[in-house]
């Protein structure tokens, strides 16, 4: 089944290119679903593949030696993984884990090469990609490096609390992932965020009650080493 063109052209990766182009790309896709947890690609394993996610969200992480896991990024749709093992032809850097029910769009690493070659729009357009992947990668080692634990959460909290939309509903284990952290650490964060009235619990869902003191928070504090 191939990708709707009009998909496509909402990918960063297709963006500029004549849609009788993106219509030759389109055909050379197939669909693919995961279920809730799903694990989709595994790090060390050939990229064979580019995935496009269309609804859903799927974690890109890593695994320490002692089982700690550190979540990379949350792919949201228009979002795509598995790039870098795609573009050098190597192993995945990550593992990849779908977070609820996911439907993507997938296109093989020989087709996409080959695309490369007859596109040098594509080309540009790949390094773009992989420049906001470098960016994004930046942004969390200072995130893990000169920010103290609270302010991970608070920056967490203002992206994912509500779950709303494409956004997962996330536990504190995840966000413990994603801020480098503990689930005991991310409670009692939580807690004293809740103590300064900045969120709130309401029926089991944490509400932002103050988005403005969450967003001085993530930068008012010095770095930590929790």
């Amino acid at each position: 089944m191939a990708a709707p063109v009009e998909f496509l052209q909402t990918s960063p990766y297709f963006a500029g290119m004549n849609a009788s182009d993106i219509e030759v790309i389109a055909e050379s896709f197939f669909a693919k679903t995961f279920n809730k947890g799903d694990f989709i690609t595994w790090e060390g394993d050939l990229g064979d593949a580019l995935y496009f996610v269309v609804s859903g969200a799927v974690k890109c992480f890593k695994v320490s030696s002692e089982g700690k896991e550190q979540i990379l990024q949350i792919v949201l749709p228009g979002g795509s993984f598995n790039d870098v093992a795609v573009f050098d032809k190597g192993t995945s850097p990550t593992s990849t884990e779908a977070m609820s029910l996911v439907n993507c769009y997938v296109i093989a690493e020989q087709d996409m090469q080959k695309f490369l070659k007859d596109y040098p729009k594509l080309i540009s357009n790949v390094i773009s990609v992989l420049s906001e992947r470098i960016r994004h990668l930046l942004e969390l080692v200072e995130d893990l490096s000169f920010r103290q634990v609270i302010s991970r959460i608070a920056r967490i909290l203002l992206e994912y609390a509500d779950g709303a939309g494409p956004k997962p509903k996330l536990t504190q284990q995840e966000m413990a992932a994603l801020a480098g952290t503990a689930r005991e650490v991310v409670g009692r964060s939580l807690k004293t965020l809740q103590e300064d009235g900045l969120i709130r619990m309401e029926r089991n869902r944490l509400i932002i009650a103050n988005k403005a003191g969450l967003s001085q928070m993530i930068n008012a504090h010095p770095s930590d080493k929790q």
